[in-house]
């Protein structure tokens, strides 16, 4: 019995975050700068804090249905119908722990096991893992620079098999920072609707976007919308990351109460108080999103501008989220190599882009939702550090 391995052979082979890996190194280092974090700087607006605490008082502390508290799903799908021009009712909305949960719940109320789903490479680190997961086969299709990062028809199209079930989509991109423009969706829906596939489209940052874009989304074309399941979240919108709330839209009702049903083998339900501050914050004054818009827009041309004056730092200006890509390929250094390198010797983190899919190799993840003093600091260390290498 001693030699008996009880670990499952998915833990052994789960993928190791690469952005765990930064945290976990810099324990060593106390001091450095975290830009590594997806995560605001901001407190959660008092507003929507005293929400939650009424209704604490109020005695909403009892376990909730699988859906979701009904205010909270009557505000999501109010929102839709307003944003995209389509009604949506309670039934076309799913409450998650956050968004994480909701790709989770996507992906278990579609995916057989053997089915293919296509996931863009570089992109967020949890979708690799939940496919593999719930026995699904990742397939990843190439995102590149010279195409701003945006996920090309004819690259999606290559990568489709009989086998192919679904397409993991994010954008505005973590980590990349891109965005589609309504004429990239109406290309990808092609594609997808003549090949009869399903979408999970991540777009928790379609509040935090730049220059005057508009966020669209895969939903908003109508040939296509009833194979559109839309994941987004309250965490980077309002501030309220540990309050993990997000949820899932889709007007597919028959996918939708499947994920009703798969609720009950995660988490049963979430917290009613939490859900109730959800709904406030969704039905609520909306100056705070874009007060925080503002900043995060202002901090992007801060670590824009102070990268782009250091020899071999090539960024991507970032269109929308609080991520900035670095392409480092100059330096000659693999992407982990030199992340840990700007730890030690210069004292700031940031995550390698080869944590996001091997296309990132060669590329730098550096978040700015972040003091502007940490990142005239962070700044000022990077471009002290390697002027004198």
């Amino acid at each position: 019995m001693g030699g008996f391995n009880y670990v499952s052979r998915l833990a052994q082979n789960y993928p190791t975050s690469g952005i765990r890996a930064m945290f976990d190194l810099a324990t060593g280092y106390p001091g450095a700068i975290n830009l590594c974090n997806g995560e605001p700087n901001f407190e959660t607006p008092q507003h929507i804090k005293e929400s939650g605490i009424r209704a604490i008082e109020a005695g909403m502390t009892k376990y909730a249905t699988e859906p979701g508290l009904i205010s909270m799903r009557e505000a999501v799908a109010n929102k839709y119908t307003r944003e995209f021009g389509y009604d949506y009712d309670i039934y076309n909305v799913m409450v998650s722990a956050g968004g994480v949960e909701g790709i989770l719940l996507s992906l278990m109320a579609i995916l057989d096991p053997g089915d293919e789903v296509i996931i863009p490479d570089p992109t967020y680190t949890c979708y690799l893992g939940q496919v593999l997961t719930l026995g699904g086969v990742p397939v990843r299709v190439p995102l590149y620079e010279e195409n701003g990062f945006r996920l090309q028809p004819e690259d999606l199209e290559k990568a489709i098999t009989p086998k192919t079930k679904a397409v993991i989509v994010s954008y505005p991109s973590n980590p990349l920072g891109a965005v589609l423009g309504w004429e990239d969706i109406e290309q990808l829906a092609k594609v997808i609707e003549k090949h009869n596939i399903m979408v999970i489209s991540d777009e928790v940052y379609e509040k935090i976007i730049f220059d005057g874009r508009r966020h669209f989304s895969l939903s908003q074309v109508p040939v296509i919308r009833n194979k559109v399941l839309v994941v987004n979240s309250l965490s980077k919108t309002y501030a309220m990351t540990g309050w993990r709330i997000g949820y899932v839209v889709g007007t597919n009702t028959d996918i939708m109460r499947s994920m009703f049903k798969m609720q009950q083998a995660v988490i049963s339900c979430l917290p009613p108080f939490i859900m109730q501050a959800g709904a406030d914050a969704i039905n609520g004054p909306q100056d705070c999103v874009e007060a925080m818009r503002r900043h995060y827009e202002r901090r992007r041309d801060l670590l824009f501008k102070g990268l782009s004056g250091i020899p071999g730092m090539k960024c991507f200006k970032t269109e929308g989220s609080f991520c900035t890509f670095i392409n480092i390929k100059d330096f000659g250094m693999t992407s982990w190599e030199f992340s840990k390198d700007l730890l030690v010797n210069a004292g700031v983190m940031t995550v390698a882009g080869s944590a996001f899919g091997a296309m990132g190799e060669g590329y730098l993840r550096m978040c700015f939702a972040n003091s502007d003093e940490n990142i005239i600091e962070a700044l000022k260390r990077i471009r002290s550090y390697l002027t004198r290498k």
